[in-house]
């Protein structure tokens, strides 16, 4: 699959170069694993140079040997003797960056962690030193969320405040999803389409490798993810273990309980026979793996609140494939692939709605998008959409089958809204459903 879309991101990496070659640059790109941000950075900067350091899981000798080599193979830059302390590596950098300019990229920054912990407090002491006569463009990628939000955004943290360009990497919007499969597929439909939403969310590994192996329509994707080599198969459980390093069991837990419907509090607590408070935190906060929804316009002590999966290919995992590892290792995939099938309609519901939501946000055109219900839970809107600026807006029934819509009773539930919450907003309604996808 050819590279897709990225413009602003691209522009962004070549402005900070720009920058970089007046004053040193230190820059911070974050996103989830497969999203694409070493492709981004390696296909922005192609045309220049540029040192790739991946920082693999190993001594910090082994790992200082590893990039003392690469630093002469790629920038030329020539260093007596073995280097076996990060310190008096990246002390060779910041030196040489003082006479010339070059790009020094860091991937998977946050396994220096297990390499030496102290390192973060060198490279601080190290770039405030020299970063302001340096003409260094400092690049620095991790995809364990977590860990990343710690080293740069707590403030106890040594790297806290020195970065001068911080960027999350997004998975593909809806349009760019689209324009993927028309170029893939042409004549796909709005199933497959919801089908391809639903297993990738937009990460771009996910898409590139369905769209590689041909699997354009619902049925061709469900199979391949079922199949005995799926790289699908594995990827979620890969991902939780390379976030959690304890306690891992219940993290697993709660999630599966998020995705198979139990989404309130105390149905988690419940099912878990104790407080889950601090590990719903804990997902909610510093992994980003679960979103606390509230009804729209709820004040933020509201204790209306419900929880869901985040991640579209996490969501999807933790409800067909995890729970069915037994399956999984017995290679009794027909049985997991006919498990999908039965609930996929079930399942593709609220998809359905998160992709009208999503596509509604990234129109421009509304600053609030959201789901509403009452204490009770019996009034429920798919999908309210406001504009807090010129205060209009919608509120929309969404449904896979446009025949089961009834505007009557939405507009019913519009006019129970609150009026101190929504009197100022006029708000049309609407009924989507697969078919306006």
């Amino acid at each position: 699959m050819r590279f897709y879309d990225r413009e602003s991101e691209i522009n962004v990496l070549r402005e900070n170069e720009l920058q970089s070659r007046q004053s040193a640059v230190f820059s911070v790109l974050m996103g989830r694993k497969r999203v694409g941000k070493t492709t981004l950075i390696t296909t922005a900067l192609k045309d220049y140079d540029y040192a790739y350091l991946f920082v693999s899981k190993d001594s910090e000798a082994v790992l200082c040997q590893k990039f003392q080599k690469t630093l002469e193979e790629q920038l030329g830059i020539h260093i007596y003797g073995t280097v076996s302390h990060f310190r008096d590596l990246f002390e060779v950098i910041m030196k040489e960056s003082l006479n010339r300019h070059f790009i020094i990229i860091f991937d998977e920054f946050q396994t220096l962690y297990k390499v030496n912990p102290a390192i973060f407090s060198e490279i601080q002491d190290l770039w405030d030193r020299y970063h302001r006569e340096s003409h260094l463009y400092l690049i620095t990628s991790g995809s364990i969320q977590s860990l990343m939000k710690r080293i740069f955004e707590n403030e106890n943290e040594p790297l806290y405040g020195r970065p001068t360009s911080k960027m999350t990497l997004r998975p593909f919007s809806i349009n760019v999803l689209k324009q993927i499969f028309r170029d893939h597929c042409p004549n796909y439909n709005n199933e497959d389409l919801l089908c391809l939403y639903m297993i990738t969310g937009g990460v771009a590994k996910y898409v590139e490798l369905l769209m590689d192996a041909g699997c354009h329509t619902k049925e061709k994707m469900l199979n391949y993810v079922c199949r005995q080599d799926s790289y699908f198969l594995s990827e979620g459980r890969d991902i939780m273990n390379q976030e959690f390093s304890d306690e891992s069991a219940t993290y697993f837990s709660i999630l599966q309980l998020i995705a198979s419907g139990l989404t309130t509090r105390s149905d988690i607590d419940g099912a878990m026979q104790k407080d889950m408070g601090v590990y719903l935190q804990n997902l909610e906060k510093n992994f980003l793996m679960v979103n606390r929804l509230k009804p729209l316009l709820a004040k933020p002590s509201s204790k209306v609140t419900s929880y869901e999966v985040s991640d579209q290919f996490l969501r999807f995992w933790f409800r067909f494939v995890w729970p069915y590892q037994s399956l999984v290792e017995r290679e009794q995939l027909a049985l997991l692939r006919q498990n999908m099938g039965q609930h996929y309609d079930q399942f593709t519901g609220r998809t359905l709605e998160q992709y009208f939501q999503a596509q509604a946000m990234e129109t421009g055109q509304y600053t609030l998008v959201g789901n509403w219900w009452d204490r009770k839970g019996e009034n429920e809107i798919d999908m309210i959409a406001l504009n807090e600026f010129d205060k209009t807006g919608f509120a929309a029934e969404i449904k896979r089958n446009p025949r089961k819509i009834s505007l009557t009773e939405l507009q019913e539930k519009v006019e129970m809204l609150p009026p101190k919450d929504f009197g100022e907003y006029s708000l049309s309604i609407k009924g989507l459903s697969i078919e306006d996808m």
